[in-house]
């Protein structure tokens, strides 16, 4: 039996059996057969990173295979939509390439705090089942698998940042004082703000809650920008590179995205700060925030002047996107002690 932790983003899906990992973009295509294969590009990273998934009598590509391959494209951030439409897709490509078909595994995954009680039974009842499915590789080849999905645990989001910090890889205390103290946590994904707080390790009602203050915002605000300079409306998932590097090409022509990125950053981490100075007004006795998720670490320098807290940053050689997933994996060992961890080698 397998432990994996599986956080389904609506910018990017992550997992973690605790050796191997997946991470990408949180986009569906339609399968397109290829007229032509050139075999030198199956020597290449992407050709590594392809992902197609057919479930019954559909096929898919995922993430950045998707973005390159598929003429008709879903992207979301709607959570309904999400789940009814591109959850199982994309759980079951984060899945199957980590698991032996057939073999029971038991799954931790999270949904931001004002979708918990809306979704949590829908979710898990979408992932708790037998899924038979067949993975297309790069050169054509097939591998069909069951992916047998025994339990699911379904907890608040932003509580995966901190058990990546209280437990280790055995699911085992590893840092007392967070189980100690008093901690807030600010969870910045794509499309949500998550606040939460966990004293000594009881979730508290009153501190916790969702905005739609996700870095999606910011995004949005830069997308719009370049409309307006380019007369091209760019998808969001596209600009993810694009500010990762500072600039985008659009039509030849190249637009440097460092100021409108700070302008856009800097204001949405003042609203960040002024929400959560609102919600956590009475409990000025934290003894630390953590702060979480990919827009968590984009934001973290503009955040940082505006929040009098003690900070617990994202490590600097950590992937800000995979903390909660890590962290759902963790808890998953913890629950499910007698699971055995996989081997590292």
């Amino acid at each position: 039996m397998q432990v994996v932790g599986l956080d389904i983003g609506f910018g990017f899906t992550k997992a973690t059996d605790g050796r191997n990992q997946q991470i990408f973009k949180s986009v569906v295509g339609e399968a397109a057969e290829a007229a032509f294969t050139n075999p030198i590009s199956l020597a290449t990273e992407a050709a590594r990173a392809h992902r197609q998934i057919s479930i019954g009598d559909e096929s898919y590509f995922v993430g950045e295979t998707a973005e390159a391959g598929s003429r008709g494209r879903g992207f979301t951030l709607d959570q309904q939509q999400l789940l009814t439409r591109y959850a199982r897709v994309l759980a079951s490509a984060a899945i199957a390439p980590m698991v032996p078909s057939g073999e029971p595994l038991r799954v931790v995954t999270g949904l931001p705090i004002s979708f918990l009680r809306r979704h949590r039974d829908g979710l898990a009842a979408l992932l708790q089942q037998r899924h038979q499915v067949t993975l297309t590789h790069a050169d054509g080849s097939k591998e069909s698998k069951q992916i047998h999905v025994e339990k699911v645990r379904v907890i608040p989001q932003p509580f995966g940042a901190l058990f990546r910090h209280m437990l280790n890889d055995q699911g085992k205390g590893a840092v007392q004082r967070f189980v100690t103290d008093k901690i807030g946590i600010i969870d910045i994904g794509f499309r949500t703000a998550d606040y939460a707080i966990s004293d000594r390790t009881r979730y508290s009602e009153r501190g916790s809650q969702s905005s739609d203050a996700g870095i999606s915002l910011a995004y949005t605000a830069i997308a719009n920008n370049l409309t307006e300079q380019s007369g091209v409306q760019v998808e969001l998932y596209r600009l993810y590179e694009a500010i990762d590097r500072g600039s985008i090409k659009i039509k030849g022509k190249r637009y440097d995205l460092n100021k409108l990125t700070e302008r856009a950053f800097g204001a949405l981490a003042t609203r960040v700060a002024t929400e959560l100075n609102r919600l956590w007004a009475d409990d000025w006795d934290l003894d630390a925030v953590i702060i979480a998720g990919g827009g968590g670490a984009a934001l973290l320098p503009y955040l940082q002047p505006l929040i009098e807290h003690e900070l617990i940053p994202v490590d600097a050689d950590a992937d800000s996107r995979m903390l909660n997933v890590q962290g759902y994996y963790r808890y998953g060992r913890h629950l499910w002690p007698s699971t055995p961890a996989q081997p590292n080698g």
